[in-house]
């Protein structure tokens, strides 16, 4: 069965290393899970729900999607939180659907709440992620939850360290654990040690499919240019990656200005 479907050895134990390492679940925990709809949410959402029966803790889950609103022309609106639900369903995973903040009434031509002047990709998508940021921080607070899991990997902290670096002018990138709130509220993300190919490989045994991002801006980010420019330097030398993620924990600090 797919739902019985057991984690490769060396993926199982690179979770299980940056779960301990950060001290991501704990027990009487309540977690609440953010479900985007792309596959590495989803994928995360099964994952935690797994480890649950296996881990020698106790913890509660809630699995959380935000509605933007997004719906694709000429369909009859079809709404993608209904292909998100259906896939959750099929492995008990309950989803709770809370509406957008500040999204108009009817079709929406841009992300919620975001002024025309203000819709250039990088500038939209940073406003559109902090808004989602901090309603899922006032969730967890409603839900009584004192941490909140995203499906970041890897991938995805290499990328945000180069991001930040071209577009911020600063050394840093999304932490496993980071604490917020005098310690309140925690973000944890259980699959930083794994990379995306190894998600998509766990989501095609399970047969999660990503649901498609209606945003009307996807696909053209500053995140999609640094994505592909690292790509064309992982082609070239394999190895390049795996000393990237090392060099995040092996600063020298008294080689910097």
């Amino acid at each position: 069965m797919r739902s019985a479907m057991i984690l490769p050895r060396q993926v199982n134990r690179r979770i299980g290393q940056a779960m301990q390492a950060y001290s991501m679940l704990s027990h009487g925990d309540c977690v609440l899970v953010a479900v985007s709809g792309g596959v590495d949410s989803l994928v995360l959402a099964w994952l935690l729900q797994m480890w649950l029966k296996k881990a020698p803790i106790s913890y509660t889950l809630r699995f959380v999607h935000i509605d933007m609103g997004f719906r694709k022309p000429g369909d009859g609106g079809a709404n993608p939180v209904d292909e998100i639900r259906r896939q959750l369903d099929r492995f008990g995973i309950p989803l709770l659907v809370e509406q957008a903040r500040q999204l108009a009434d009817g079709p929406v031509s841009r992300a919620p709440g975001i002024a025309p002047e203000d819709e250039r990709p990088e500038r939209s998508c940073f406003l559109c992620a902090r808004q989602r940021r901090h309603q899922l921080f006032d969730l967890a607070r409603d839900y009584g939850c004192s941490k909140i899991a995203f499906g970041h990997h890897k991938d995805d902290l290499i990328e945000t360290l180069f991001l930040n670096m071209f577009y911020s002018g600063n050394l840093s990138t999304m932490m496993p654990r980071q604490d917020l709130f005098d310690g309140r509220l925690a973000l944890v993300r259980p699959m930083a040690y794994i990379e995306k190919h190894e998600v998509l490989e766990m989501a095609r045994t399970l047969g999660l499919t990503p649901v498609e991002n209606l945003c009307p801006l996807a696909g053209n980010t500053r995140r999609d240019h640094v994505r592909k420019l690292l790509q064309t330097m992982y082609d070239q030398d394999p190895g390049i990656k795996a000393s990237i993620f090392a060099s995040m924990a092996n600063v020298r600090e008294g080689y910097l200005l």
